[in-house]
């Protein structure tokens, strides 16, 4: 996205708010690439003229924590680095050591000591943590642990510190809305998976969705026998399915109101998880599963994690765009596809960055021409012609596919 429509969407999400804190991921400095910021957090940082606290896992360092500290300090000065916690404590004098090495080489407070315990891990899997949904649904003690943290934070964090450090953020003078504007009237009706196994939206894409139109009607493929009547489209994110494989295999009946909606050629567009949904077959853990059977191939897992941003040039028209369109997104996943007639699949997407599917391409089209499905992660508000060629494919459509 560019500055402006950053600072458009952070504005609209925190107003309200006294304090907006925004979670770095990976390293400050992680972005597209080694030599650029484009894509990190520090460049967000930047962009919001916001104070940063660097979180230093100090496991079994002291000194050199310090030296941790000044490297990410002098490595881009524009970064405003403003106060230190300290992860992964073993003690009171390893705590000590550690914040008077950072007073004394680096000139910052040192603001937090978190303890290295056990019980205040969240399970990870292997694209990171289980998501929150999925343990409030299946972990009996995730409020517990929840609590623990809360407590344990409160404790060994000097939270008005953080308060006073969020008080030194400068006035951010916010642009005139680009993408956000005043909603349309309810034209169509969009079915919206939403589980433990798809989960991955972006809650600024679907509130571009019902600005353009759009009556979001969320359902299970888990736990619905059956869609939602009256949906005119079908939005299948990402997500999980390889861990709720078996469950999402024994609900026939849903997967069977797929396959009708896409056989009446509704409009339909899933990224990753539920490309993986509509494959004919999921391998994962030495045992098969059937999926909906919309694409002829199955899914297979590796070891190696792929995590790219993406830039994805459009090689034919389909709903979410002309010919020649571009944007930029992100591709996050273990899996791999194998299909069965690649020579007669029809791909929208050609990679100008990034893997895809197939020999550099991604989304594919289905023998239903409404359906796409993808690797490629997008958000409505950096491809702001998503939501409306979505909307506007399934008008013309169309209502009522089932």
């Amino acid at each position: 996205m560019s500055p402006e429509v950053v600072k458009e969407i952070f504005g609209r999400a925190c107003e309200g708010a006294d304090i907006a804190v925004i979670e770095g991921v990976r390293g400050l400095y992680e972005g597209l690439n080694y030599n650029t910021d484009v894509g990190s957090t520090a460049q967000i940082a930047k962009i919001l003229q916001c104070p940063v606290v660097l979180v230093v896992d100090a496991s079994s360092i002291t000194r050199s924590v310090a030296a941790l500290v000044n490297g990410y300090r002098s490595f881009d000065t524009d970064v405003r680095l403003s106060a230190v916690i300290l992860n992964n404590i073993g003690g009171k004098r390893h705590g000590e050591k550690a914040e008077r090495a950072v007073r004394e080489y680096c000139g910052l407070e040192v603001i937090g000591k978190i303890p290295r315990r056990s019980d205040l891990a969240i399970s990870m899997r292997h694209l990171g943590l289980v998501t929150a949904m999925e343990c409030k649904n299946r972990w009996a003690d995730f409020k517990d642990v929840l609590g623990s943290i809360r407590q344990t934070v409160e404790e060994n964090t000097d939270i008005s510190a953080l308060v006073e450090i969020a008080k030194t953020a400068q006035a951010l003078e916010l642009p005139e809305p680009q993408v956000f504007r005043q909603q349309e009237a309810k034209r169509v009706r969009i079915g919206i998976a939403l589980d433990e196994a798809f989960n991955f939206y972006y809650p600024d894409t679907l509130d571009l969705l019902m600005q353009e139109g759009a009556e979001l009607v969320y359902f299970s493929p888990i736990h619905d026998k059956r869609l939602p009547q009256g949906l005119d489209a079908l939005y299948i994110g990402g997500g999980f399915p390889e861990i709720y494989a078996a469950e999402l295999a024994s609900n026939t009946t849903m997967m069977g109101d797929i396959r009708a909606f896409h056989d009446a050629h509704g409009v339909m567009y899933a990224e990753c998880g539920g490309l993986m949904y509509l494959m004919s077959e999921l391998e994962y853990n030495r045992e098969s599963f059937d999926m909906c059977g919309l694409i002829a191939g199955r899914v297979k897992f590796k070891e190696r994690r792929l995590v790219n941003y993406v830039e994805v040039e459009l090689q034919q028209d389909c709903i979410l765009g002309r010919r020649g369109n571009r944007f930029k997104g992100h591709e996050f996943h273990r899996s791999e596809i194998e299909l069965r007639n690649s020579s007669k699949i029809q791909f929208a997407y050609r990679m100008l960055r990034g893997e895809g599917i197939y020999e550099g391409m991604d989304g594919i089209i289905t023998d239903n021409p409404n359906c796409l499905a993808a690797y490629t992660h997008l958000h409505g508000a950096s491809y702001t012609d998503f939501a409306r060629n979505f909307v506007d494919s399934t008008r013309r459509n169309g209502v009522g596919a089932i």
